[in-house]
């Protein structure tokens, strides 16, 4: 079992950063993939980015060349850095973490909320 504790979010104003974090614990030896998914109102969960447990990470085109992904594996720890956000980035941001042991599994965080605006 993994429990993920996403943290960080708030309201920033247009143009602005914000870093969320996302603390795992449990089975965290078994975690091999974690990564960052969002939901706006009333439109599906989409992919922001993910990273492996090399350390290779993986970003949405939306996203690109603005958000960074990156982990503290001492600490079990993901982050999420957001530069030059926009009304288009306010979602609720999930965290999300893949075990593959004898069985693959997905484990969600609560969510955080992010809000874009003037």
């Amino acid at each position: 079992q993994v429990q993920l504790v996403e943290s960080g979010g708030g309201l920033v104003q247009p143009g602005g950063s914000l870093r969320l974090s996302c603390a795992a614990s449990g089975s965290i030896s078994r975690i091999d993939v974690m990564g960052w998914y969002r939901q706006a109102p009333e439109k599906q969960r989409e992919l922001v980015a993910t990273i492996t447990s090399g350390g290779t990470t993986n970003y949405a085109d939306s996203v690109k060349g603005r958000f960074t992904i990156s982990r503290d594996n001492a600490k079990n720890t993901v982050y999420l850095q957001m530069n030059s956000l926009n009304a288009e980035d306010t979602a609720v941001y999930y965290c999300n973490a893949r075990t593959r042991y004898y069985t693959t599994n997905y484990y969600w965080g609560q969510g955080t909320q992010v809000t874009v605006s003037s």
